[in-house]
């Protein structure tokens, strides 16, 4: 059996993994789904302080206290981020990374870097018109395209909380010793379109370091096709 570190995109928390965090567990797997501070059930703790180096930390202290070793670490969209970061810190302790529809950074990039300029232009407008100019608000559940079930439209809305500005205005700061990870993994979201995540998919493919799949889904590809990213995860912790 393996071990998961499941890492949320923006506005989110360890809700979005809830299905996939069952169907692993019912596998036998550990599953460590990690609430980043400031959202989601620590959004009690939101600040304008809080940016990608704090969530960074969030993720590698579960490793550290929870000893954890040759793991595979998940990231959703703004989890990429995350991830990448974290594993620039502890490759080591890292069998497997896995981009979920997710931001695939090099050194010195932001979010707002690699977001698609007319997402990046209403993201800075919310910030600046309803988040007092340091936080992004809630999210729509048809920000990442339409999501059909009504049923799971009213549940994400009702998850979906406040996202501190600086972690995704921080640029990242890599040595490269995330590469060192020997497997790496990239799901695309293909029905999520415009998506500035197509661009990592295609620039990958033909990469021998790298496998690359797609799924029928927008983007919360973890609440629409549970069974099939569980089943992704699953093949890349082998």
């Amino acid at each position: 059996m393996a071990t998961f570190v499941l890492v949320h995109g923006i506005t989110c928390g360890i809700w979005a993994y809830k299905p996939v965090t069952e169907r692993l567990r019912k596998l036998g797997h550990d599953v460590y789904p990690i609430t980043n501070t400031g959202v989601g059930e620590r959004s009690h703790l939101l600040g304008p302080h809080i940016n990608l180096d704090t969530h960074i930390q969030d993720v590698v202290n579960t490793f550290l206290w929870n000893d954890i070793t040759d793991a595979v670490l998940v990231g959703h969209s703004y989890g990429g981020m995350v991830i990448t970061g974290t594993a620039d810190r502890i490759p080591e302790r890292i069998r497997s990374l896995v981009y979920l529809d997710a931001f695939l950074p090099g050194n010195g990039q932001a979010v707002n870097d690699l977001s698609l300029p007319s997402r990046r232009d209403e993201i800075l407008k919310a910030v600046k018109d309803r988040g007092h100019g340091w936080f992004l608000p809630p999210l729509s559940a048809h920000a990442f395209g339409k999501v059909d079930d009504p049923k799971l439209v009213a549940w994400i809305e009702g998850k979906c909380t406040a996202q501190p500005f600086a972690t995704m205005s921080q640029p990242i700061r890599l040595t490269g010793a995330w590469e060192k990870v020997p497997r790496k993994t990239y799901v695309l979201a293909e029905k999520y379109d415009p998506s500035p995540f197509q661009r990592f998919a295609k620039e990958l493919r033909g990469n021998n370091a790298w496998t690359v799949h797609n799924l029928p889904a927008t983007h919360f590809l973890t609440l629409i096709l549970p069974d099939e990213t569980t089943q992704l995860l699953v093949e890349a912790a082998r």
